[in-house]
């Protein structure tokens, strides 16, 4: 599964190899260009039409400083082009491959650029949005840079080995690439530009649909780009198809537009491709003939070669089913061998496995026979024990069942008597309790008969005064 990368994100990738390695920076689609990198471009203006969301913008840094700029394809794991000037090339070149940690995981606290064995498995998804070195171990193909380390000063070198600016070609490809590029370079473009500054170059690839491992795409043409942004300025464009390396065709700008994505545009103003001096272009392209020429003769004097080592090669093709018998007769020497061995080591282990079983099996009986000695030993003073306790607790429940039944047998005469003597107590002592009651009940009685006659001597006067008032007239206050 391919993760593509959002190229709003804006961090910096660093290298941090050697002590003078800083920042990398991958810039997002809302900065302008590749930031401080917009130097390596005529007018510092980037080529246009490259849009893809997963393409993505790396300003690659050295000491400090800006050495390049990179446009990498996190879907084909391989930069689509690297701009660059021309510099006065070191005399020792050192390989150091680097990777960019944060184009796989931007949330990593790395910021350098580091050599991919210090970071395995430490960076989440390594590999998901580049290649790696893995990626082309066993492959065929080598890690092809497509800005030369040849055409770099020692600062510059350092920072152009990294897989992101790395393209898988064959190892004749790969030769043959970097020779061409640096001959035609320095003899043709970097004497026909007034100004070595001003001399911006462009080295590109197109992807196929051939991939290493399936991860890494195999490009299927390489091209490079110049512009000489001087006052006599001019362009220059060169293609090699992956499938005829010995071929360095050269056309304009504007041609190698059209061979790449539509709508880009890799100079601006194509660097004054439509003004630019016909005997100026004529020179140049005079200076690549004489460079092919030299490409020419040197090939025919490799096909002599390889003519001397026809026989060579036939008296290989007749030895070759010999040497593949005698491979076949070791390799069934050496399985013989290692058969025999098996089989000794298979003996072995069978009887000493019978050997081990039998003492386990031995050494498993003893331990349980002494485990049933022990117990039963263990048990006797236990149950010996438990029958003192048995007639002990017996011994106590006669005592019981003695204490219980004399109890049972002496309760009934005790409570007769108890009671007998309880009564003449019980008898006197109620008569003042008696003779109380008979008070009370009497002058109770006395007390109602009062009430009532008084009761009813009240009402009749109330009656004899009500009918007195009704039917008798009323007189005079003197009658």
């Amino acid at each position: 599964r391919e993760r593509t990368m959002k190229t709003s994100v804006v961090f910096l990738l660093c290298v941090s190899v050697f002590p003078g390695f800083s920042q990398g920076r991958v810039v997002g689609e809302d900065e302008s260009g590749f930031a401080e990198c917009n130097v390596f471009f005529p007018g510092q203006v980037p080529p246009e039409g490259f849009a893809e969301p997963f393409h993505v913008k790396i300003c690659q840094r050295y000491n400090k400083e800006p050495r390049f700029a990179t446009l990498y394809s996190t879907k084909d794991k391989i930069p689509l082009y690297s701009a660059f000037k021309y510099t006065k090339p070191a005399q020792n070149e050192e390989e150091t491959w680097l990777v960019e940690p944060q184009i796989d995981d931007p949330e990593n606290a790395l910021h350098e650029m580091v050599p991919e064995a210090d970071i395995i498995g430490t960076v989440a998804n390594l590999g998901a949005n580049q290649a790696l070195t893995s990626d082309y171990v066993g492959s065929g193909y080598e890690r092809g840079l497509l800005n030369p380390s040849s055409l770099n000063e020692e600062d510059f070198q350092m920072a152009t080995y990294t897989l992101t600016n790395a393209i898988p070609l064959s190892p004749s490809l790969s030769k043959s690439w970097h020779r061409d590029i640096r001959r035609v370079v320095e003899q043709a473009l970097v004497p026909h530009c007034s100004k070595k500054d001003h001399l911006y170059l462009l080295a590109g690839a197109i992807p196929s649909s051939v991939q290493v491992k399936g991860k890494v795409s195999v490009p299927e043409t390489l091209w490079l780009a110049a512009c000489c942004d001087a006052p006599q300025g001019w362009s220059l464009g060169l293609v090699k198809k992956i499938n005829d390396e010995n071929i360095l065709a050269d056309l304009t700008v504007g041609q190698l537009e059209k061979q790449l994505l539509a709508g880009v545009h890799l100079f601006k103003g194509n660097c004054g491709e439509d003004h630019q001096s016909q005997e100026k272009t004529e020179a140049i392209l005079q200076a690549i003939s004489q460079i092919r020429s030299g490409e020419q003769a040197g090939t025919s004097d490799n096909e002599e070669a390889k003519d001397s080592g026809l026989v060579r090669k036939v008296a290989g093709i007749i030895a070759t089913p010999f040497i593949k018998l005698l491979e076949l007769l070791i390799y069934l020497f050496v399985e013989l061998v290692k058969f025999v061995f098996y089989f000794l080591w298979l003996v072995v282990k069978r009887v000493a496995g019978t050997l081990l079983n039998g003492v386990y099996s031995l050494w498993n009986g003893v331990v349980s026979y002494l485990k049933a000695i022990s117990m039963v030993l263990i048990s006797i003073p236990y149950d010996v024990g438990r029958v003192i306790v048995n007639i002990f607790l017996g011994f106590l429940q006669i005592v019981q069942d003695v204490a219980s039944l004399t109890y049972r047998i002496l309760r009934i005469p005790v409570g007769f008597v108890l009671h007998l003597a309880s009564f003449p107590y019980h008898s006197i002592c109620a008569i003042p309790s008696v003779l109380k009651d008979m008070a009370v009940g009497i002058g109770g009685t006395f007390s109602l008969v009062i009430d009532a006659t008084a009761t009813f001597l009240h009402g009749f006067y109330y009656l004899a005064g009500h009918i007195v008032k009704r039917f008798v007239p009323k007189g005079s206050s003197d009658d």
